[in-house]
């Protein structure tokens, strides 16, 4: 862009408000960073960047990065075209360099080193870019240095490995997965070795981690990894001072030869004399309320060893993998609640003379572990069996929740009113909006009953759902087409149909939820198509097999909703 690039004269767009995760990850890098848009727009700034631009975060944030700060050396607009950083966002590519100046609200410009890489925002499918920098004239390394650091990264290399860290490892709430990116990141680029100490929940200390580069690849070592002695407050040693929360040290094997005061110290010893390791870095893993662990660095081939002067590098890293693994058990305590609330939520199969059934739940891969969709079977007070597969809009706790009252609403319906699954829905759907806090829901209600002559009767009404697949014993199967109504919470009150059906022995009556057979880009059709296939495929298969078949093989594989199944059978 030519002419004047006053922020004044630019254009600014809003710009959605930074997770506080993402502020932390920011300020965590100890420089310069902001993190742009698709589009090049400013969305986060930390404070070190505040700092050195001589603005703050309001004041950049929605403004194009490049109108805004790109210059040349004497302040002059600079041309997309001769912009390093410009061409290497748009070819979405890490990058770094040394000749670009920001521009200052005075007028003049600071050179800066910089470094650009690709950033994904938890939650968030757009892809970002971060940019890291800092002043040019503090990049210089003092003509006679103290201490000079053994892994010679320069300062530039040094920003380059943090926001690659800072990348890596906020990007995922996995806590086996941040570990494996931990690993990678420093083995071999900063030593041979990479131990990883984690402290549990209940206060145990575990080795999660032990490996150590073979050629191009990670070699774990599993027998060197499992459970650790207690860490005892009296014992001054570096790995139980660090996973006490103390400073980061530098040590060697001759420590740990020495007579040890605790079972760590043991199996430190053990360690070095396994691995050969001839001088470590260690540090804590810190949590934003607690110690999590101690991350340990060790060379055995490389025969440089480590210094004080490394340390900082090694604490940055190790606090960048506490905010990792911090937010990972905070996800997984969430699952675990999740996931024995589900539970609660899903009823057992009653026991039906004549008749079998079973039911499969999957949750969405990356939601809360609950959702919407469920599934039911229970008595009713003339003898019949109520069946119902449903789906409310969601896919979180508050989906969940929904679920729970409209379910826990059907059975009193079903149960005190003995009328026709059409009256039975209706009656829900008017009370719906008024005593749940549920807006939109699919769902089929049916009936089965057995009849004199061996076969089974059933009644449905279909509510805006997917319609129930029945496999004869033959393997041919069919879509229950009828008693289709709109869904639940449209507003609309129109009559709602019934449907019947008569299941002959050795039939198979499958009802699902739309998860199963919805694939994005392609139209429901072929999703239906593969259901009835593979259902007809297994007919003569045990109800289990088939339950457990027809979600391995007919769920797409880019699926991101959760699924229910109850499938039930009259046997021949």
């Amino acid at each position: 862009m030519e002419g004047s690039q006053d922020s004044e004269t630019l254009r600014r767009e809003d710009v959605a408000p930074v997770p506080a995760a993402l502020s932390r990850a920011l300020d965590a890098l100890g420089v310069g960073a902001y993190l742009v848009d698709e589009r090049g727009r400013i969305v986060a700034v930390n404070a070190q960047a505040e700092r050195m631009l001589g603005r703050s975060a309001g004041e950049v944030a929605g403004y194009d990065a490049h109108d805004l700060l790109h210059r040349g050396p004497h302040g002059q607009p600079l041309p997309h075209s001769q912009c390093a950083m410009r061409q290497a966002f748009h070819a979405g590519r890490p990058a770094q360099g040394t000749e670009e100046f920001f521009a200052l609200p005075d007028g003049s410009v600071r050179p800066v080193a910089w470094l650009i890489t690709p950033y994904t925002v938890e939650g968030e499918e757009e892809e970002h870019t971060l940019v890291v920098f800092h002043p040019q004239e503090i990049a210089e390394e003092p003509a006679a240095p103290p201490e000079t650091p053994v892994a010679t990264l320069t300062e530039l290399e040094r920003l380059a490995l943090l926001a690659e860290a800072t990348a890596q490892l906020t990007s995922t709430l996995d806590t086996e997965e941040t570990l494996s990116r931990l690993s990678h990141l420093v083995v071999p680029r900063l030593a041979d070795w990479v131990i990883v100490d984690l402290v549990t929940e209940r206060d145990e200390v575990w080795r999660d981690v032990v490996a150590h580069a073979d050629g191009a690849t990670l070699k774990r070592h599993e027998d060197l990894e499992g459970p650790m002695p207690p860490v005892l407050a009296e014992s001054q040693w570096p790995l139980s001072r660090a996973l006490r929360g103390a400073s980061s040290t530098v040590t060697g094997p001759e420590r740990y030869h020495r007579p040890p005061d605790s079972g760590i110290a043991v199996e430190q010893r053990r360690l070095f004399d396994r691995t050969g390791m001839h001088s470590a870095a260690i540090a804590p893993i810190r949590g934003t309320r607690e110690v999590l662990g101690a991350l340990t660095l060790g060379r055995a081939e490389n025969q440089a060893e480590f210094s004080t002067a490394d340390l900082p590098l090694v604490e940055d890293i190790a606090r960048r993998a506490g905010l990792a693994l911090d937010n990972a058990r905070l996800y997984q305590r969430q699952r675990k609640v999740a996931e024995t609330m589900q539970n609660h939520l899903l009823p057992q199969m009653p026991g039906v003379p004549g008749l079998e059934m079973t039911a499969r739940y999957l949750p969405a891969p990356d939601a809360s572990q609950v959702g919407g969709d469920w599934y039911d079977a229970f008595p009713l007070s003339d003898g019949a069996t109520a069946l119902a597969i449903g789906d409310v809009v969601g896919h979180d706790l508050e989906a969940a929740s929904g679920m729970a009252q409209l379910r826990n609403m059907l059975r009193a319906y079903a149960w005190s009113q003995n009328e026709p699954p059409s009256r039975i829905v209706t009656r829900l759907d008017e009370a719906m909006e008024h005593i749940t806090d549920v807006s939109m829901a699919t769902m089929i209600f049916a009936r089965i009953e057995a009849l004199d002559d061996g076969t089974w009767q059933l009644t449905w009404t279909n509510a805006g759902h997917p319609p129930l697949l029945l496999v004869g014993r033959d393997g041919v199967g069919r879509f229950l087409e009828g008693g289709h109504g709109v869904a639940l919470g449209t507003g609309l009150r129109a009559r709602r149909p019934d449907a019947q059906a008569v299941l002959e022995p050795g039939s198979t009556l499958v009802l699902y939820t739309d998860g199963l057979v919805e694939e994005h880009g392609q139209i429901l059709d072929v999703g239906l198509d593969r259901l009835r296939r593979h259902a007809a495929a297994y007919v003569h298969r045990p109800l289990t097999v088939l339950a457990d078949q027809v979600l391995r093989r007919v769920r797409p594989a880019d699926n991101d909703d959760d699924v229910a199944l109850l499938a039930l059978r009259a046997p021949a």
